[in-house]
């Protein structure tokens, strides 16, 4: 299940729908991302996301399918909001069942390191007198390329 949208999430119930999707699932890995107030830019007041709608779904779709195709993945759940937020607003879910924690984390963290260098979003740091795009980081683009 992919979800890009603005409104806000809420963890525990994404959580307990993981937790409920059936026989099977022995362990259940999760990850929530916040504004933070640094990124580029120092003193942080916010942030602007957009992305491409239709194809960054597909793209998530995707991501999920490569983790399915490595480990057990019994159910995975990715949300990732866009539209402006504020500090400390939840940015992103991703939330993975398997059958044995390693799976699950491995799942978990491949997602999530692979959606910051593969998904079509875009991000603006808003700072009080200036905003600015955020280029890819050359540390997230090293963490995914571990993946391969």
């Amino acid at each position: 299940m992919i979800s890009v949208q603005r409104e806000d999430f809420d963890p525990a119930a994404e959580y307990r729908a993981l937790r409920d999707s059936g026989a099977g699932t022995g362990a259940i890995a999760t990850f929530t991302g916040l504004v933070r107030d640094s990124g580029d830019l120092q003193g942080v007041t916010g942030l602007f996301l957009e992305h491409y709608p239709g194809m960054t779904e597909q793209v998530i779709q995707g991501l999920i399918d490569q983790a399915s195709e490595r480990w057990d993945v019994r159910k995975a759940r990715v949300i990732h909001r866009v539209g402006r937020l504020a500090l400390a607003d939840q940015i992103v879910f991703v939330g993975v069942c398997s059958a044995h924690r390693g799976d699950a984390f491995a799942a978990c963290e491949f997602i999530m390191d692979a959606l910051k260098t593969s998904a079509p979003f875009w991000k603006k740091e808003i700072t009080g007198d200036s905003e600015h795009w955020v280029e890819q980081k050359e540390s997230d683009l090293d963490r995914s390329r571990g993946w391969q």
